[in-house]
């Protein structure tokens, strides 16, 4: 592991689980196919409020043009991509070495000019960065401390920039589903991908945000849909969530 991982408050015990994977992060039939199937819901999601906030309009080839963006705990690329794609200057980083290579050769293949950094929020800090949309998807549910990794996060927004969290419930349904569900029955993902104590809970992240003084909005719940294979968003918050908070 890097110095940089070192000084973090980054988990080992998830990087190592993740680095065992990184190969496959662009197929769309193994270990991370569902996040492949995640993707259409929390990149409308995305689009819609990052639209709203900035007065872009959604429907535009390229309504990101202009803003600054920073994809936190990036992996192999899988929503750096599309939001380059919108037109965002995009970061990304990442702890991993491993998925850093494997998303700048995916970037490179692509022809997308995204910004790829073996690095961690707290080192991004220290040195200074800003950017006008932080997302934190997926990824608070795998570092050692949420709130000290959280409050990192929101140096990261510039005033009046915009931070995305999605998550796992600490819920006992989001156990049974998220964890024996797909782990264990399912096979989605290889048992022990996800420890049901790291969960979070929407007031958890809420309780690190407010007192930075962002304005919090959600949770907005997103449910699968098992007949269909889709997913989309819902009342439901008790397993798969996301939430927005907003820098004046």
């Amino acid at each position: 592991m890097s110095a940089k991982a070192e000084q973090s408050s980054i988990d080992t015990g998830e990087l190592a689980k993740f680095s065992a994977m990184a190969a496959e992060w662009w197929d769309p039939t193994g270990k991370f196919r569902p996040l492949h199937k995640f993707n259409p819901v929390r990149l409308s999601f995305l689009r819609d409020h990052i639209c709203h906030h900035f007065g872009r309009d959604a429907a535009a080839l390229h309504p990101f043009g202009g803003l600054s963006l920073l994809d936190m705990g990036c992996g192999g690329g899988l929503l750096s991509e599309p939001m380059a794609r919108l037109g965002a200057e995009v970061t990304g980083a990442d702890a991993l070495q491993i998925n850093i290579q494997v998303a700048s050769a995916h970037a490179q293949e692509q022809g997308l000019p995204i910004r790829y950094l073996e690095t961690t929020a707290e080192a991004l800090a220290e040195s200074g960065e800003s950017f006008d949309v932080v997302m934190a998807m997926e990824i608070v549910e795998h570092v050692a401390d949420v709130g000290d990794f959280l409050r990192t996060c929101t140096k990261l927004v510039k005033p009046g920039g915009m931070m995305f969290v999605a998550t796992l419930n600490r819920t006992l349904k989001a156990y049974a589903l998220a964890v024996v569900g797909a782990e264990y029955i399912m096979r989605w993902l290889p048992p022990g991908t996800h420890d049901w104590e790291k969960f979070v809970r929407p007031d958890e992240i809420r309780n690190a945000l407010t007192p930075q003084g962002l304005d919090v909005e959600g949770p907005f719940g997103v449910s699968y849909n098992p007949i269909t294979g889709h997913w989309s968003r819902s009342g439901d918050s008790a397993v798969n969530y996301m939430m927005l908070a907003r820098k004046p």
